[in-house]
């Protein structure tokens, strides 16, 4: 399993963005809209400052009674954001996601320019079929015959 982020997971993507002056309320819309749980927010020169995420709406909104409307989204999005870069590998990616215990990782270029966000159901999508091949080969293995 040596897929890399760009092109073997991720080859086409609409990036969905907000700067940092729109509502949370803006983000829940964005998201319907896109079917995206979650959104990179970028500064005007449309570099990651953070990132925004349905869980982060719950627990940093809902669950302390703040209105989506009168709340921006740069008083409740995570700053200091792990990124990939295209060239990580699938495993890398998921290992960080689960060391992290985080669902959404920004791929940015070498200029912090937002490439593409992939989630944890991306990659395990990307990666199933090379999973099922390597399954396959070591259950051949391991039920060969013996060999003399």
């Amino acid at each position: 399993m040596n897929k890399q982020i760009i092109p073997d997971i991720v080859n086409t993507q609409a990036i969905v963005t907000l700067d940092t002056s729109a509502t949370v309320h803006d983000a829940v819309q964005k998201m319907n809209t896109h079917n995206v749980s979650a959104v990179a927010i970028v500064d005007d020169q449309n570099k990651l400052v953070g990132i925004i995420s349905e869980r982060d709406m719950t627990h940093r909104v809902l669950a302390l009674g703040l209105a989506p409307q009168a709340t921006n989204v740069c008083e409740i999005m995570t700053k200091e954001v792990e990124t990939l870069n295209p060239k990580d590998s699938a495993l890398d990616a998921i290992e960080l996601m689960l060391s992290r215990n985080i669902r959404h990782l920004p791929v940015v270029d070498e200029n912090g320019e937002v490439l593409a966000m992939i989630s944890i159901r991306d990659l395990m999508r990307g990666t199933r079929d090379d999973l099922d091949v390597e399954i396959a080969d070591d259950l051949k293995i391991a039920f060969a015959p013996a060999s003399v």
